[in-house]
């Protein structure tokens, strides 16, 4: 997209970006900011600009870790760090200290996002001591994680 002035580019973007949302029920996130800056030859605050206008008509919500999230009516969107998303597996899938936990594929898929940003909460939670392993071996539960119920 070739502008005259920037200043309208962001709304521009915007409504490219509210039109896939509308045309595609099922788009789950937007695209990320490097590849619409690139897409549209636009700096990245300018895609920021974008992004924040569908934040502010409720079409779109930033989720540490996640990215920017499309936003349906009537949905809720947990906007907890995407570590602590994790974390809640070992409560959620009842898993027990020694059990394997869910593979960096499996979690790709099951939060939306992508292997790196996946590796990188679990790195946090390595740290915790909340899992193990990883590099070529399975990683499992070490400790479960405190919860409101069980501080």
């Amino acid at each position: 997209m070739t502008q005259a002035s920037p200043r309208g580019s962001f709304l521009m973007i915007a409504e490219v970006l509210r039109d896939e949302i509308n045309e595609n029920p099922h788009m789950e996130e937007l695209p990320p900011e490097a590849a619409l800056t690139r897409q549209h030859g636009v700096s990245r605050g300018v895609v920021q600009r974008a992004f924040k206008t569908l934040r502010d008509e409720g079409l779109a919500v930033h989720v540490p870790g996640a990215g920017w999230r499309v936003v349906r009516a009537g949905e809720r969107v947990d906007r907890r760090p995407l570590a602590d998303r994790m974390a809640a597996v070992i409560v959620d899938d009842g898993l027990s200290v020694g059990a394997e936990f869910p593979s960096e594929a499996d979690l790709s898929e099951r939060f939306g996002v992508s292997r790196p940003t996946v590796r990188a909460a679990l790195a946090r939670l390595e740290g915790a001591g909340l899992v193990g392993g990883g590099q070529g071996k399975r990683r499992i539960v070490r400790a479960l994680p405190k919860t409101e119920e069980h501080p």
